[in-house]
C-alpha cells in the first residue's frame, strides 16, 4: 500500500501531461508511490491494455485533418479513428488530432510510421495516442495518412472533419485549388485523367463490363471482336465518370473539369489525395 499521498495538483499535473481521466490519475500516481513519469508510464500501458482488448473492435469514426504549409507547396491529410461519433464531435479530441496534423507539417513528415514517432511536447505521438485511449477507452489510431508536393497545393476539410483532400497545382492558383478540392470531396475521382488510372483498376473494369455482357441475353450469339469494342465503349463512360479531369465540373454541369482548368489559366492538376472516414 503507498504511503505517499497523492494531491489534487498531482493528480490535475497529471491530467494536463496525458489527458486521461482524474480517477486513472489518481489511480496511477497511487500504483506508483506519486512517481510522474511512472505514472505516465502506467497509464500508457493501460492504454495497450484497452487497445489490445478492443483490437476487433470496428472504428469507423473519426477526425480527417488536411492543412498545407505556409508556402502551400507541401500538404498533408492525418484521419485519427475513433468508434463513436460522440468521441469524434468532441472539441478536445478534434484539437488533439489538428495538433497531429500541426506537427506533421512542421517536422516535414512523409509517413505514417515517421508521425508516430515525432514529438509533441517532448512525448511520442504514439504514446500520446496510447494516452488519450486509455482516458477515452475507445480504439484510437492514425489509420490514414497522405502527403502532396507541388508547385502550388490546396487543401480542404469536408462534412465537420469527415473528408480530407489535397490537390496539387503546377501553379499558383488559389481559387482553383479550393474548387478542384471541392470536386474530389464530392465526386471521389479514381485518378487525374484517364491515362493515370492505375492499371490494374482499368482490368478490373473491363473485366466486370465483359461479364455483364456475357450474362445479357441481348448479347448472346455476339462476336467476340464486337463485344471488345462495346467494352471499349463502355471503359470510356468509366473514364469520363470516374477521372477528374472528364467529369462534368460540379459548379457549372455545362462544362468539364478540364475546360474549367483551362479556363482558368491553363492550370495543370499534378496529383490529388482524399481521405475518407470508414
Amino acid at each position: 500500500m503507498s504511503t505517499v499521498t497523492i494531491t489534487a495538483q498531482d493528480i490535475n499535473k497529471l491530467r494536463q501531461a496525458t489527458g486521461a481521466g482524474m480517477m486513472d490519475c489518481r489511480k496511477a500516481l497511487t500504483e506508483t508511490n506519486g512517481d510522474f513519469e511512472a505514472a505516465i508510464d502506467w497509464l500508457r500501458k493501460q492504454g495497450q491494455k484497452v487497445a489490445a482488448k478492443r483490437s476487433d473492435r470496428e472504428a469507423k469514426e473519426g477526425v480527417v485533418i488536411a492543412q498545407t504549409t505556409a508556402d502551400n507547396k507541401s500538404g498533408i491529410v492525418v484521419c485519427v479513428s475513433c468508434e463513436t461519433d460522440f468521441v469524434s464531435k468532441n472539441e478536445d479530441f478534434i484539437a488533439f488530432v489538428k495538433s497531429i496534423a500541426d506537427a506533421a507539417i512542421a517536422n516535414n513528415v512523409k509517413s505514417a510510421d515517421e508521425l508516430s514517432a515525432v514529438e509533441i511536447n517532448g512525448a511520442k505521438i504514439a504514446d500520446l495516442v496510447n494516452d488519450k485511449l486509455a482516458s477515452i477507452g475507445e480504439k484510437i489510431g492514425i489509420t490514414k495518412f497522405e502527403r502532396v508536393d507541388a508547385p502550388y497545393v490546396a487543401s480542404y476539410i469536408h462534412g465537420a472533419n469527415r473528408i480530407g483532400v489535397l490537390v496539387g497545382l503546377d501553379k499558383e492558383a488559389p481559387e482553383v485549388g479550393k474548387d478542384v478540392a471541392m470536386q474530389v470531396a464530392a465526386l471521389s475521382p479514381v485518378a487525374v485523367d484517364a491515362a493515370s488510372v492505375p492499371a490494374d483498376v482499368v482490368a478490373r473494369e473491363k473485366t466486370v463490363i465483359m461479364d455483364i455482357m456475357k450474362e445479357d441475353p441481348k448479347m448472346a450469339g455476339k462476336p467476340e471482336e464486337m463485344l471488345a469494342k462495346i467494352a471499349e465503349g463502355k471503359l470510356g463512360a468509366f473514364f469520363k465518370e470516374q477521372t477528374l479531369t472528364a467529369q462534368a465540373f460540379v459548379k457549372d454541369a455545362g462544362k468539364s473539369v478540364a475546360d474549367y482548368l483551362k479556363e482558368s489559366g491553363n492550370v495543370t492538376v499534378t496529383e490529388f489525395k482524399r481521405v475518407a472516414l470508414g
